[in-house]
């Protein structure tokens, strides 16, 4: 068994849990965070449960003694439950940080996303990034990765092509390169392992949206259709939204429109094709 002994908080999300497989598979000593006890059901080869609320520190005291690394995928994309994207991708984070410092962990890696640091103006990235910056004055070892959106993120073009048609702003040609959760989780690990600091990670290809929006259409076995909406109208909604909505409702839609306005193209890893994955997507759906 490998001697490192390992605290993943966000275990029970998209890519903590491949997470889990991936630090088992090395043969590291795994301790996981979990918000209740039920949640214990959802693994089956971790070495220990702590369980605690991310947002309440007085509940986190012990959760990192005797640990080594932390990797942390803590992180909401919708605000619900009263809890804002401060709450919990900065305050939740840093509350674990904190311990992590009390307790001497040797390195603590944090999931943020790719252009995160360029784009504080979103709400979403602001609470990040302010974590990103506590991190790094922290006086521990750090690994911040940056990934180019999960796989499961892009189900939403599914979703859309699975009415025919899809959507988009501006003319299509902008690039992306997805990445799924098993093959992020390997990376991952290799960079803390490595020693890494930062890290944009993507995936194996790199798609426009005409392109990604096409796989989807195909994976429904539907002709490529595709509407292009003028980019102007994509930001008097992010406008409108600001000012007559709160954070809790703009917030994932300013996320989703911004990123989907600029090139997101990060260096390419990992063995999953983005079309295997909505076919079988579709597959799964359909029964």
């Amino acid at each position: 068994m490998n001697a490192k002994r390992i605290l993943l908080a966000g275990a029970t999300g998209y890519l903590g849990q491949y997470l889990v497989k991936e630090l088992k598979s090395r043969g590291y000593w795994v301790r996981v965070l979990i918000r209740k006890d039920s949640q214990k059901e959802l693994f089956n080869d971790v070495d220990d449960f702590f369980v605690g609320q991310i947002t309440n520190p007085q509940s986190l005291v012990g959760v990192t003694k005797n640990i080594d690394w932390v990797f942390s995928t803590i992180g909401i994309t919708r605000q619900k439950e009263g809890l804002t994207y401060m709450d919990v991708d900065y305050e939740g984070n840093a509350n674990l940080l904190s311990e992590a410092i009390a307790d001497h962990v040797s390195s603590f890696q944090y999931i943020s996303a790719i252009n995160g640091d360029k784009l504080r103006r979103l709400k979403i990235f602001e609470a990040k990034e302010k974590f990103v910056d506590r991190l790094k004055s922290s006086g521990l070892n750090y690994c911040i990765i940056r990934p180019n959106g999960f796989f499961s993120d892009m189900r939403d073009f599914l979703e859309m092509a699975k009415r025919g048609r899809v959507f988009l702003f501006g003319d299509g040609r902008l690039k992306l390169n997805p990445i799924h959760g098993e093959d992020l989780a390997v990376i991952c690990v290799d960079k803390m392992e490595e020693g890494v600091w930062e890290a944009n990670v993507g995936g194996l290809d790199v798609l426009s949206q005409n392109q990604l929006a096409a796989l989807a259409l195909k994976a429904w076995d539907k002709p490529v259709k595709i509407i292009h909406i003028p980019d102007g109208i994509r930001r008097a909604i992010i406008w409108l939204l600001r000012i007559f909505t709160s954070s809790k409702t703009y917030g994932p839609i300013e996320f989703f429109l911004s990123a989907m306005a600029i090139d997101n193209i990060a260096p390419k890893y990992g063995r999953h094709r983005l079309e295997d994955f909505f076919n079988s997507e579709v597959k799964r759906v359909e029964g």
